[in-house]
């Protein structure tokens, strides 16, 4: 990972893809964004308020366990359970994943009961929840390793990248662009409408960034 220069990526690999109005899928999609909408509604009502919370955090956990196993970290949802319950595992590496669970619940719990409030696709909100999922991790989770030149790097919780970095075969973003793709993202998605969020495929921009631990380590064996 070196110095990045800003290369001037265009921030259009950030838009979402979004139906033109005069698209033929178009009319159909949206009755399909209503019954959608509808239904959601009706399962919500038909479910007493203590099942609706119960749910509500099984469906936290199982994503706490999908995302972190997309990254690599292999966390058993009964070991995270453990750790929610103050039982933490002698062995460090998993201890350490336990902590990174726990970490990501909380935030998302957060996030659940208002921690938006009105700005969940701005700048400084991306950069909150950052920060607030670094903070709840070890410093041993903080760091990094360069693979080609062995250095050890320590990520800044809520900070952007400072370098380049490519994610095992992939390129992304030049370091400096991070703000003005951020700057559009929030551009291109807090514009749309309550279908058109539905209905608008968002492009992958996963690593652009910088942001996660796991973006940050893109040279590190796992990638």
């Amino acid at each position: 990972m070196s110095a990045a220069d800003d290369l001037s990526d265009g921030t259009g690999l950030i838009a979402p893809l979004i139906l033109c109005e005069g698209s033929r899928h178009r009319p159909e999609l949206t009755n399909l964004v209503l019954e959608l909408a509808q239904s959601s509604a009706g399962l919500r009502r038909s479910l007493p308020e203590s099942l609706l919370s119960s749910l509500a955090t099984f469906v936290g956990r199982m994503n706490c366990y999908s995302r972190n196993l997309i990254e690599g970290h292999d966390i058993h949802p009964v070991d995270s359970e453990r750790a929610l319950g103050g039982e933490y595992s002698k062995d460090e590496k998993k201890r350490d994943l336990q902590l990174e669970a726990m970490a990501y619940i909380s935030v998302q719990q957060w996030i659940d009961e208002g921690g938006p409030r009105g700005r969940a696709i701005a700048a400084d909100f991306v950069r909150e929840i950052h920060n607030r999922l670094c903070e709840a991790l070890t410093d041993e989770l903080l760091w990094v390793e360069d693979l080609a030149t062995q250095e050890r790097i320590r990520v800044i919780p809520g900070g952007l990248r400072t370098r380049d970095v490519a994610v095992g075969d992939h390129g992304v973003i030049a370091a400096p662009a991070g703000p003005r793709f951020l700057e559009r993202f929030g551009e291109a998605y807090g514009r749309l409408g309550r279908t058109e969020t539905i209905l608008a495929a968002a492009r992958p921009i996963t690593a652009c960034w910088g942001f996660t631990r796991s973006s940050m380590a893109t040279t590190a064996s796992r990638d």
